[in-house]
């Protein structure tokens, strides 16, 4: 992870989690924690404090408390440029390790 990044969102848990949000669009907690090897505690506390801040919404899905970017802030729009350029320029090991995990069940019968 870039310390850059850390520094500029006070943690590497703020920066994880916001880089895979980007990535991935939404995610919960648990989820962010596993894909980085991380404190479920740590991502959790990092998404109410920027959905607190109004950077992030969220939504029940059963019991899940599922995160997105706030789409009515256009700093958010901002924000969410800047981390795409820094998607981009993190090394091609880090984004296949953290960023293309699948998102979406296979089909039944499908051969692995």
């Amino acid at each position: 992870m870039n310390p850059i990044l850390e520094a500029l969102f006070g943690s590497r848990s703020a920066a994880q989690a916001l880089l895979f949000l980007q990535n991935y669009g939404e995610g919960y907690a648990r989820r962010i924690a596993v894909t980085f090897g991380v404190s479920h505690m740590a991502i959790q506390r990092q998404l109410l404090r920027l959905e607190a801040e109004g950077v992030l919404v969220s939504r029940e899905i059963g019991k899940t408390r599922m995160f997105t970017w706030n789409p009515r802030s256009a700093t958010v729009r901002d924000l969410r440029k800047f981390l795409e350029a820094e998607l981009e320029r993190l090394p091609q090991e880090v984004t296949q390790e953290y960023f293309r995990q699948r998102q979406r069940p296979r089909r039944t019968g499908k051969e692995l």
